[in-house]
């Protein structure tokens, strides 16, 4: 565009430049001055005007003529071609630079054209002709105002003009502004013409709606084509304190768990003013509807509006905190805001449950009633929600329940028969557990002891006692300890021991044995013996001293046993104190034959009473034998010549005890030759004076003891019957008194003979069958008793012969 401006101004030149060469040579000047008038900005090069030509020069001779430009300005703008004689620019010019002044119309370049030989000099003006090629510039591009928004409407603010160093019409012709609702501008006219704008504010600004505006100021020129230049106008609306702050949301609710830290962040409150600078800073405090309690739990921070936990919040404690924040600008006149927040304590699950024991009976007896109530408790928990929800539960190895008899209470009852005998004391464990998660525990232990009742009988370990004592004890001597058990306390538990009365034979057992009633001890209260008392049977009570009280039975069954104190007692042959038996035998007597046959009696027992035979002295130890067990004499040869007419043997009857005791019987033997009748009647006269001398006196004694006990028996047997008590069930049937009444007789017979004669030849015929046969003087006087025993009667079998000496007693004193 600027190329096709130059060009056109050239050619407008040419036809000046034509013009004004004719008028010279009209006119004869010789110092003339040659005008040129070229547009600006034309580009290096671009030809003037032929100036040889103009000036009437030879161009041929300028270069010799050393034509040159002497030019008046700074800088070198123009130049001549000497071969052609024109006139070309060497550097473009700029009006506005070449002409500054605003207030210059024309601008001029004064330039001499020199020739010599000769010399010439001729002037040269070049006028520059203004284009439109520069635009509207504002000295700053950027225009800052400040206005208040309180600025009333109409209100005028100057701006910078715009300046176009093109002149004339090519400079600035009009202002305008970016459309805007608040503002518009106004064209203001100098003396010099230049043109100036106003902005008009139309419409009252709001710095809160928009605080800057931001408007394009353009000046245009009115060159062909027209130019303009834009500047930024910034219109930053200066701030009032018209806006009170505001709180994004009118009230706040906040979950806060409980024991969250000091210091913890609760809420960061925002509120905003929409002034700006002081105005819109903001301080935030507690209004006075805001309570102490809530100002000493939570920090307000005035500056950020920060509120902290400041203590440790529990929602136990507190659970709702209300507050009432304030927010004031510190503008002038300041202006506040508010809102309410309200703090919500969420509760967790940091509270254990606590049980308390309301009412606890303590002791009870042990029978008391299921069902009953032994105490009353209740449990609690602070926190809320499951975290509050507690169950409670004792071990179900007791026996007691819990029953909830209302709201967190519950009542502990017996559920089973209590025996304070196997458990004397309950420690009972209460176990509360929540249902938060985790879930919390405690515990509480009550001992619950209860009281004894007589509710246990006295207990023997057994209930048959088996004592032995040796006969011949000391009186006075222990027996043994019969101690009864009682589970039972206290007086419940102290027991006192009885001997159940029981008479035997006139005798109390009270008078035979004494227990000690404190600890059971049993005494003999008498020596006993063997051969007269075997055994005894009676009770024996433990009584406790509970109300009522209880009592239990044993029996005891004492069995005496046996010393070896007695000495065995010939009885057969038959002999007076210290004399010597005479025994007559005939010499034909053949090989075998029984000569004589010692009985010798012991009252111990089976293993004391065995009796042995020996011979002591014996003068022909070929001639005779001695059955060790039977005690029979028999001859093992028949006589001879040689034998001597008196033969002397002395035999020992042994027992079996230890130390054995011993009888002796000295027999001596006559051989005669003489008939049997005129023997026996010798022997029966013999016998008959003994029988009613010694013998006599050892048998009414022996008689008379055996009848003794035999009257005993028959009386203790009677009474056994009749009282037949109930706990003699556990004593074995065979020992229903005290002595045993149940005799055998092992007699064969028992005959009254009425002569000697006869008698003696009872006498052989019995003692060949084994059987000893003795004659006692019957109550008449005249006649005698005659008895038997059989040869198996225990005086020589070992299995029963304590029995078989009793038995002989007893059938003795019959007959006698």
């Amino acid at each position: 565009m600027k190329k096709m401006d130059i060009h056109i101004s050239v050619l407008h030149w040419r036809r000046y430049v034509s013009v004004f060469l004719l008028l010279l040579s009209c006119i004869d000047v010789v110092a003339a001055v040659t005008h040129y008038s070229i547009p600006e900005e034309m580009e290096e090069g671009s030809v003037v005007a032929n100036l040889a030509t103009d000036l009437g020069l030879d161009i041929k001779t300028l270069r010799e003529r050393k034509m040159r430009l002497d030019i008046l300005a700074n800088k070198k703008y123009l130049d001549i071609n000497k071969e052609t004689g024109e006139l070309y620019i060497v550097e473009r010019m700029d009006k506005e630079y070449l002409c500054p002044s605003k207030t210059a119309t024309v601008c001029f370049l004064k330039l001499d054209a020199i020739i010599e030989r000769p010399v010439r000099i001729f002037n040269i003006e070049l006028e520059i002709m203004d284009i439109n090629d520069n635009s509207p510039q504002f000295r700053r591009d950027i225009i800052h105002l400040d206005i208040s928004e309180s600025t009333p409407v109409g209100e005028r603010f100057s701006l910078n003009n715009a300046v176009d160093l093109d002149a004339g019409d090519n400079s600035v012709k009009n202002y305008f502004i970016s459309e805007s609702e608040h503002f518009n501008v106004e064209i203001q006219t100098v003396r010099d013409g230049s043109k100036f704008a106003d902005l008009i504010l139309k419409k009252t600004l709001d710095r809160e709606e928009q605080a800057v505006h931001n408007l394009i100021l353009t000046a245009v020129d009115g060159g062909v084509p027209q130019r303009s230049g834009t500047a930024s106008i910034i219109v930053r609306v200066l701030d009032t304190n018209d806006n009170a702050p505001q709180f994004d949301k009118e009230s706040y609710t906040i979950n806060l768990t409980e024991n969250t830290p000091i210091g913890s962040l609760v809420v960061k409150l925002n509120a905003t003013d929409q002034d700006e600078g002081t105005n819109s800073e903001i301080e935030y405090s507690f209004s006075l509807y805001t309570s102490e309690k809530t100002q000493e739990t939570f920090s307000l921070n005035p500056n950020t509006g920060e509120i902290r936990a400041k203590t440790m919040v529990n929602y136990e404690d507190f659970r709702i905190y209300d507050m009432e924040i304030i927010a004031k600008d510190k503008g002038t006149s300041q202006l506040s805001g508010q809102c309410k927040v309200q703090i919500l304590i969420t509760d967790m699950n940091d509270n254990h449950p606590e049980i308390s024991i309301k009412s606890f009976q303590n002791p009870v007896k042990e029978n008391v009633l299921v069902g009953t109530v032994i105490a009353v408790v209740s449990v609690s928990d602070k926190d809320s929600g499951d975290n509050g929800i507690v169950d409670i539960h004792i071990s179900e190895k007791l026996p007691f329940a819990l029953k909830e008899s209302s709201d967190n209470y519950y009542e502990l009852v017996v559920s089973e028969v209590l025996d304070r005998e196997k458990v004397s004391e309950y420690d009972i464990i209460f176990t509360v557990k929540d249902r938060g998660s985790p879930p919390l525990f405690d515990n509480e232990t009550i001992t619950l002891e209860l009281l004894d009742v007589n509710d246990n009988v006295p207990l023997f370990p057994e209930s048959f006692y088996k004592i032995t004592v040796m006969e011949n004890n000391a009186p006075g001597a222990l027996l043994s300890s019969l101690t009864a058990m009682d589970p039972d306390l206290h007086e419940n538990q102290y027991l006192v021991y009885f001997i159940i009365e029981k008479e035997i034979v006139n005798t109390s057992m009270s008078m035979l044995f004494s227990i000690n009633p404190e600890n059971g001890n049993l005494y003999a209260l008498k020596t006993f013996d063997y051969e007269i008392e075997k055994e005894f049977l009676f009770h024996i009570e433990a009584r406790d001293s509970g109300i009522p009280p209880l009592s239990s039975n044993a029996t005891v069954h004492i069995i005496i046993m046996d010393q070896n104190d007695n000495t065995p007692v010939i009885v057969s042959p038959w002999r007076a104190h210290g004399s010597v038996v005479e025994e007559r035998i005939p010499r034909s007597t053949d090989k075998g034959s029984l000569v004589a046959k010692v009985i010798a009696i012991d009252t111990d027992s089976v293993h004391n009473s065995r009796i042995a035979y020996q011979f002591l002295v014996n003068t022909d130890a070929t001639l005779f034998s001695l059955d060790q067990y039977n005690g029979e004499i028999r001859t093992m040869r028949m006589f001879s010549y040689r034998d001597a007419r008196h033969q002397r043997l002395v035999v020992i009857a042994k027992d079996n005890g230890e130390p054995a005791l011993s009888a002796t019987v000295t027999i001596r033997l006559s051989t005669v030759e003489t008939a049997l009748k005129s023997y026996s009647e010798t022997t029966e006269v013999a016998l008959e004076y003994d029988i009613f001398s010694d013998l006599n006196l050892y048998l009414v004694i022996g008689l008379g003891s055996v009848s003794f006990l035999l009257l005993i028996t028959i009386l203790v047997t009677i009474v056994l019957k009749c009282q037949k008590p109930k706990h003699s069930k556990a004593a074995p049937s065979s020992r229903n008194s005290v002595i045993s009444s149940e005799r055998n007789s092992a007699f064969a017979d028992s005959t009254l003979v009425s002569n000697d004669a006869y008698w003696y030849s009872m006498f052989l015929e019995q003692t060949r069958k084994g059987k000893l046969v003795v004659r006692q003087p019957a109550q008449q006087g005249a006649r005698y008793v005659v008895s038997s025993l059989p040869r198996g009667t225990g005086l020589t079998d070992t299995s029963d012969s304590a029995a078989s000496t009793l038995q002989v007693r007893e059938r003795l004193d019959i007959a006698y």
